[in-house]
């Protein structure tokens, strides 16, 4: 038998080993390859996650400016506190020292201290003045540390508040423009980094790294930050002399949709935001919708003229100032007998739109406002638009009436001023916007906005002719003349609308003053909405926002330069059977509504005589008294009250001059 040779057996199990060590090799390779290499990133995540702490700090914002770089919100750095509870000796007496300074309750600080007291990063306070800071560092406490975080600014207080918004502590946007472009406007999160040993705590956060942070985007608004002043300063002065709740104004370029100014009263202080109520903070220009009264009389003939059913030639029995339709009487304060077209938009008579509405029918009424934009969103770039309302469904006889003249139907500001623009601008109807551009850090533009437009509404030929019918209104015999502007011809209308009880849902004795309209009126610059709300020293809206229309615009023109024009001064004349034009101070009570079941409202009766009177009073069977003769000087409820036929009603006479 032939014996095995042991050399080659033992080559044999070396091979095998090696075969073995070089398997293992290739796998041990192999995972170091894929440990090391194709997963590297994520295992030093892992690491840093170990051994690093990260503390997010507060994202900077890009600038908000007007259009012309006036800064209205920007980014400020500041010294947030912090603590570093391991190294602090004596926990009680930095609390002891450091509370007052902090505004903080010194047992809750060294609470937190004393909880935290293994860690090397504990926040105390962020964004602290820098005088702030100069106090905290004079103590000399070991443990107390600053960094840097940014906060937000807003270096002109109420201006544009509105439109600019707020940030929140994170810093979110949450209102106005900082809401709306808060994606664009908010930078990259910066870190505070500390390093951690191998059990996890804190070592040190001396030479920490600040993670990479980035500012956002800027934003370039439409407005104008002096125009938004003056508009804010006479809104304001409107509201307040005429002992008003509140206000809203708006300056619209009348030709592009961009905005120039949007202003409400009362207002606030962005920096301070949370002091005040929920109602000054809303921006109600967008937010709120309203019954626009006799401003809606413009459009109302604006389409009734495109359409064919009347024409400037056409005149209208306005019944002598009291007119009853679908169970309510329709009241005009002056006792007009038949007016022209024009003369029903320059005296505003409810009783012309009236019977103008019926000739238009609901179909096509209807229709006309919705182009007009009236019940729909503008789309602005801004947040909280509300839509408004046109009545839906089968409109009775009073609902076309009180539609006709702008009631039973309600609108925002910024709807209105764009429906009004539409005239303005030849029939075509524009898209509201307040961003002009966003641009980078470097300025380099990343978006670029520009007038859109939305549609055609009435022809050129019906936009220049209702246009010179506006322009009657502010002229002398008008109701707005308080608007007119000297050297510049002003188209605009007044209106005075009561206002809905909530809890009766019967119109009262609150009303919305209110003048809108565009200057110059043959080449128009500026589109102005003035609205006063539950005015108590007057109703009317030529009264009360007819002279703030005026000052803003006569300022804005100003300011831009604009030169003045050769005016024309002529207006329709009178026919025999109207009466005398109203007077500023006894403007017609525009959009007033008498409910038959529920009493009257007083009307205005200066200047009538006694025979006037008692033809005027007949049918309402009042309790009257009647002193002295001649013609009316006093009454008594004032017009636009509310009367039954238990109440004591007197009218004083005296001689005419």
């Amino acid at each position: 038998m032939k014996k095995s040779d042991p050399k080659q057996g033992n080559r044999g199990r070396i091979k095998l080993i090696g075969v073995l060590f070089a398997v293992v090799f290739v796998v041990v390779l192999s995972r170091a390859y894929y440990l090391q290499i194709i997963t590297m990133d994520e295992w030093v995540k892992r690491a840093d996650r170990q051994h690093q702490k990260t503390v997010p700090l507060t994202p900077g914002r890009g600038n908000i400016s007007d259009r012309n770089g006036l800064p209205l919100a920007v980014s400020i750095e500041m010294d947030s506190c912090f603590a570093e509870p391991k190294v602090i000796e004596s926990i009680p007496e930095t609390a002891a020292r450091l509370a007052p300074l902090l505004g903080m309750n010194r047992q809750e600080l060294e609470k937190k201290l004393q909880d935290n007291r293994l860690k090397h990063f504990v926040w105390l306070k962020r964004r602290i003045p820098p005088d702030l800071r100069k106090r905290v560092d004079a103590l000399q406490l070991d443990g107390i540390e600053f960094v840097k975080e940014t906060k937000r600014f807003y270096p002109n207080s109420e201006v544009a508040a509105h439109v600019i918004g707020f940030t929140g502590m994170d810093p979110e946007g949450l209102e106005g423009i900082e809401k709306r472009y808060d994606k664009d406007i908010l930078g990259n999160m910066g870190y505070l980094i500390t390093e951690r040993d191998a059990l996890g705590r804190d070592i040190t956060v001396k030479g920490t790294l600040i993670g990479n942070s980035s500012k956002g985007s800027n934003v370039t608004l439409t407005l104008d930050r002096n125009i938004q002043y003056i508009t804010e300063k006479e809104l304001a002065k409107a509201v307040v002399d005429n002992g008003a709740h509140s206000g809203m104004a708006l300056v619209m370029e009348s030709q592009s949709g961009r905005i120039l100014a949007m202003a409400n009263y009362p207002t606030f202080n962005p920096n301070a935001y949370f002091r005040y109520p929920q109602f000054a903070l809303r921006n109600h220009v967008l937010t709120d919708s309203f019954e626009p009264g006799s401003t809606f009389k413009v459009l109302l003939i604006a389409a009734a003229l495109e359409e064919r059913v009347i024409t400037l030639q056409d005149s209208f029995d306005c019944e002598l100032g009291s007119y009853r339709i679908g169970g309510v009487t329709i009241h005009d304060t002056h006792r007009y007998g038949r007016l022209s077209v024009a003369d029903i938009l320059k005296f505003s008579s409810n009783i012309g739109a009236t019977k103008i509405g019926r000739r238009m029918g609901q179909q096509r009424l209807s229709a006309y406002l919705k182009n007009f934009g009236i019940g729909d969103r503008t789309g602005i770039d801004l947040p909280g638009e509300a839509t408004g309302s046109i009545r839906g469904g089968q409109w009775y006889d009073a609902d076309l009436a009180t539609v006709s003249f702008g009631q039973g139907v309600s609108t925002t500001a910024i709807q209105l001023t764009a429906a009004i623009s539409a005239v303005a601008n030849n029939g075509v109807l524009m898209k509201p916007f307040m961003v002009e551009k966003i641009t980078d850090e470097s300025g380099n533009v990343q978006q670029q906005f520009a007038p859109q437009v939305r549609r055609r509404v009435v022809s050129e030929v019906t936009a220049r002719k209702v246009t010179r019918m506006m322009e009657a209104v502010t002229q002398p015999g008008g109701t707005g003349t308080s608007a007119a502007v000297e050297g510049y011809s002003v188209a605009g209308k007044t209106g005075t609308a009561q206002k809905v009880d909530p809890a009766t849902k019967r119109y009262s004795s609150k009303r919305i003053g209110s003048f809108i309209g565009f200057v110059p009126a043959e080449n128009p610059r500026l589109t102005i909405l003035v609205v006063v709300d539950e005015p108590t020293k007057s109703p009317y809206g030529g009264i009360v926002a007819a002279p703030a229309f005026g000052a803003i615009a006569r300022q804005t023109l100003s300011y831009l330069q604009v030169p003045p024009g050769k005016i024309d001064r002529k207006s329709p004349v009178p026919t025999p059977e109207q009466a005398a034009p109203a007077k500023a101070e006894d403007e017609a009570a525009e959009g007033e509504i008498v409910n038959s079941d529920n009493g009257e409202l007083m009307p205005n009766i200066r200047g009538m005589s006694i025979r006037q009177v008692m033809q005027l009073m007949e049918k309402r069977r009042l309790n009257i008294r009647l002193i002295g003769s001649g013609r009316a000087v006093e009454q008594q409820p004032a017009a636009g009250a509310q009367i039954t036929p238990t109440d004591q009603v007197w009218v004083r006479f005296a001689p005419s001059a």
